[in-house]
C-alpha cells in the first residue's frame, strides 16, 4: 500500500534525505518532484542521462508508484524531464542551463540581461570543479605565502589588540560568573539593546531590542537564514560574482541559485523586477555595500527600489553588510533595511572582520514574524553564541574607542589600497577602484588565465583568489581575480605586488 501524504518521505534508514523537502505543506508528489529537481540540477542526474524507472525511484522512496508516476508526468509537463519510447524517463536541460540569456522581457530592445542558473555549476570546466565554492576559498587562504592577498581579514597588527586585556578585566569585575553562563539563544540583552540604540540611532531603524539576535559571525548568520528560511528545490536569487561561502551554503540547503550581474552602478532592477515575478525566489541574497569581491556599492535610488519590488513579488531581501563602516571617504548610502516597511528584508551586520576576528560577533536584525525561525535553528546550532565573547564586544561597542578604531583603521586601509592600485598602474590589469571595503577585482589581460597565474604564484609564496571562486558559471570568473589588500602591510604589498607581475610576464 502506498504511504499517505502526512507521513515524511524517505522513511527507511538506507536512503538520504540531503535532497528532500520534509514541508508538511506539501503533498508526497511534489516532495517527490522536489528531489528529482534537485538531483538534475546539482548534476547527480545530467541532462540525456535516463533516470531511475517509476519502479525503482518509488522502491527507493519509499513511495507508491503512482505517486513517482504522477511526479514524472508534472516534471514532464514542465519540461524538465522527456520521454522515449520503450525507454524510460530522461533529464531535460534547465530553461536555464549552459549561461543562456533569458529572452523573454516586454521590451525586446533592451540591454541584456543575464541570469544563471546554478545547474551550470555541473559544467565540465575543470577550474570550475578545482576552485568551486566553498571548497576554493578554503583551500587557496590556506596557502603559507609570504604575500598574502588572499584573506579579505584585517591585519592583526591594525586591530586594537592592548585593550582587551584591560577589558577582559573590566568584564569579570562587573560580571564575575560570565564564564559559567549561558547567554540566551538570541543573544545577551544588553548587547541587543545597545546595537537596536545604534541602529536606529545612526542608521534610522525603527528596530527593537526584540529584533536582534546575536550570530557568532555573518557566515553563521547566512547558515541560520539558509536552514530557517529555504527548502530543498527553492530558488534563490544571488549576485554574480558573489561570496563564494554563500554560493555553497545556499547550494548545500537544496536550493536553485539564478545569478543576476552586480556592476559599478548597481544592478539593473529590470532584470531584477523580471526574475522575482518569472522565477519566484524565496530571497535574494545580496552584498550591496563595498560587495565581495568587487567593491561596488549599490546606489540609493535602487536601494529604496528594491524593498519595494521585494513586498509585491513575496521575495525575502538577505543584506549582507559585513564591511558598511569601512568606508574611504563619503559616508555608503543607508541599508536596504532601512527602507523597509513590509518586513522584507533581513539585514546581517558583522564586526568579525574589524574589530576582534577572535570574538565573532554578528547581528541580524529582522522584524518579529522571522525572528521565531531564526531563533529556533540557532538554539539547534549552539544555544546561543559565546556570553563571554557578547559581554567583552558591548564593553568595547560602547565605548568612544571603538568609533576611534574604526576612523584610524579606514585611513589605514585607504593608503594601503592605493598603494596597491599605484604598483598595478601600469600593469595593462583593469579594475573600478572601490570606496571602502577590502578588495579589489581585477581583469586580467585576456592571455592570462587566473588559475595558472595562481599556480605559478604560489610557488613564489604569493597567494590571491581566482575569479572562478565568487563567479562559477559566467566569463568573469574566467578572466578576474580577487585582490585583498587588508593583510599584507605597505611594503608586503610593493613586494608582492612587483613580483605577480613579474610572474605575470613570464607566462
Amino acid at each position: 500500500m502506498g504511504k499517505n501524504n502526512s507521513e515524511l518521505l524517505f522513511s527507511t534508514e538506507q536512503v538520504s534525505t540531503e535532497h528532500v523537502s520534509t514541508d508538511q505543506s506539501l503533498k508526497l508528489y511534489e516532495q517527490v518532484i522536489h528531489y528529482v529537481i534537485v538531483r538534475i540540477d546539482r548534476g547527480d542526474w545530467p541532462v540525456d542521462i535516463k533516470l531511475p524507472s517509476v519502479r525503482s525511484l518509488a522502491q527507493e522512496l519509499g513511495v507508491h508508484r503512482l505517486t513517482v508516476f504522477r511526479a514524472y508526468q508534472e516534471l514532464k509537463q514542465q519540461g524538465r524531464i522527456y520521454v522515449k519510447d520503450k525507454s524510460g524517463y530522461y533529464a531535460h536541460a534547465s530553461p536555464a542551463t549552459g549561461l543562456k540569456k533569458f529572452a523573454a522581457y516586454s521590451d525586446p530592445s533592451s540591454i541584456k540581461r543575464s541570469l544563471h542558473s546554478e545547474s551550470a555549476l555541473a559544467a565540465d570546466d575543470p577550474s570550475v570543479s578545482a576552485w568551486r565554492g566553498m571548497d576554493g576559498l578554503t583551500r587557496v587562504q590556506s596557502v603559507n605565502a609570504d604575500f598574502q592577498f588572499s584573506k579579505a581579514l584585517i591585519d592583526p597588527s591594525l586591530l586594537p589588540n592592548r585593550y582587551w586585556g584591560e577589558l577582559m578585566v573590566q568584564v569579570f569585575e562587573k560580571h564575575p560568573k560570565v564564564a559559567a553562563t549561558y547567554s540566551s539563544v538570541q543573544g545577551d540583552a544588553e548587547l541587543r539593546a545597545a546595537m537596536a540604540q545604534h541602529f536606529s540611532v545612526d542608521k534610522h531603524f525603527a528596530l527593537s531590542t526584540d529584533e536582534v539576535l546575536i550570530t557568532s559571525g555573518a557566515q553563521q548568520a547566512i547558515d541560520l537564514i539558509s536552514r530557517s528560511l529555504i527548502r530543498t528545490g527553492d530558488r534563490v536569487l544571488i549576485e554574480r560574482p558573489a561570496y563564494g561561502p554563500a554560493i555553497e551554503i545556499f547550494r548545500r540547503q537544496g536550493a536553485r541559485l539564478t545569478m543576476t550581474d552586480i556592476r559599478p552602478e548597481g544592478y539593473d532592477m529590470d532584470q531584477i523586477e523580471w526574475c522575482m515575478k518569472t522565477e519566484k525566489p524565496r530571497l535574494f541574497y545580496m552584498n550591496p555595500t563595498f560587495h565581495n569581491p568587487t567593491g561596488f556599492t549599490v546606489p540609493d535610488e535602487q536601494r529604496k527600489q528594491l524593498p519595494e519590488l521585494a513586498e509585491r513579488y513575496g521575495c525575502l531581501i538577505v543584506e549582507d553588510d559585513s564591511t558598511y563602516d569601512i568606508s574611504f571617504g563619503q559616508k555608503p548610502p543607508s541599508p536596504i533595511f532601512a527602507y523597509d516597511i513590509s518586513g522584507s528584508v533581513v539585514y546581517i551586520r558583522s564586526y568579525s572582520k574589524y574589530v576582534a576576528p577572535g570574538l565573532r560577533i554578528a547581528a541580524v536584525a529582522c522584524r518579529r514574524q522571522l525572528m521565531d525561525s531564526l531563533m529556533g535553528v540557532k538554539a539547534l546550532v549552539d544555544n546561543g553564541s559565546p556570553l563571554l565573547n557578547q559581554k567583552l564586544f558591548l564593553q568595547y561597542f560602547q565605548s568612544p574607542r571603538m568609533q576611534q578604531h574604526i576612523k584610524k583603521l579606514c585611513i589605514a586601509l585607504q593608503i594601503r589600497k592605493e598603494t596597491m592600485e599605484d604598483c598595478l598602474r601600469d600593469s595593462g590589469w583593469t579594475w573600478t577602484s572601490p570606496s571602502g571595503g577590502l578588495n579589489l577585482w581585477l581583469q586580467l589581460p585576456s592571455e592570462l588565465k587566473p588559475n595558472e597565474l595562481l599556480a605559478k604564484s604560489i610557488q613564489e609564496s604569493i597567494s590571491f583568489v581566482p575569479g572562478n571562486v565568487f563567479d562559477p558559471v559566467g566569463a568573469e570568473g574566467k578572466t578576474h581575480i580577487r585582490l585583498s589588500y587588508s593583510y599584507a602591510n605597505e611594503l608586503q604589498i610593493q613586494e608582492g605586488i612587483s613580483r605577480l607581475l613579474r610572474i605575470s610576464q613570464s607566462i
